[in-house]
């Protein structure tokens, strides 16, 4: 019985006498080093600038992001300006030797046509290895067929027996491609289709 009245003592809540001797409720002690809540939290004008400051903080941030973008879209345009401008200066650069050549045939007064030939025939080499250089291929397609996409027909003739329909019968202008893109298709004349 008396280890039931412990447990009474425990769970019943600590009574004190009043001034008037009637019991009431004691209340807890708070914790000496417990500071007040109105103390620990920062007052609205406090959390106002604090506010203020982190927007302009992200409005200068995002302001010099900007101005980032805006010069790295500057530099880049600036960039493809360049590239269109001086694409093709090594090409450039390597038919001026073609050119001197020529300009070099024509200055002899007296020129013999063999040594007239001989001399077309090594600037018509220096200006296929500058072809070759930069992918720029020849397309001479005798004996092929048609393909529209590479070859632009002039007209079409009647041939006998040895040639097929649709084949390429003879090459008045050779064409050309720059790596894979046909930059001029080569004129041809095509074999017409045999009617029965």
């Amino acid at each position: 019985m008396q280890e039931e009245d412990n447990k009474t003592a425990v769970a019943e809540p600590a009574l004190a006498d009043s001034v008037d001797g009637s019991q009431v409720q004691a209340k807890p002690q708070a914790a000496p080093d417990a500071q007040p809540a109105a103390e620990a939290m920062p007052s609205l004008e406090e959390l106002l600038k604090k506010a203020e400051l982190d927007a302009q903080e992200h409005r200068d941030a995002w302001l010099r992001a900007k101005a980032e973008t805006e010069n790295v879209r500057k530099r880049a345009q600036t960039d493809v300006v360049a590239a269109h401008k001086f694409a093709v200066e090594n090409f450039a650069t390597e038919l001026l030797a073609v050119k001197d050549s020529l300009e070099a045939a024509l200055a002899t007064d007296n020129a013999v046509a063999d040594s007239l030939k001989s001399g077309v025939e090594l600037t018509l080499k220096q200006l296929k290895s500058a072809f070759e250089k930069f992918n720029l291929s020849e397309e001479n397609p005798a004996g092929q067929k048609f393909d529209p996409h590479r070859h632009q027909a002039i007209s079409m003739v009647d041939v006998g027996a040895d040639a097929e329909p649709n084949t390429v019968v003879q090459v008045l202008q050779k064409g050309y491609k720059l790596h894979e893109r046909v930059i001029r298709p080569a004129l041809v004349t095509v074999a017409k289709v045999k009617n029965s």
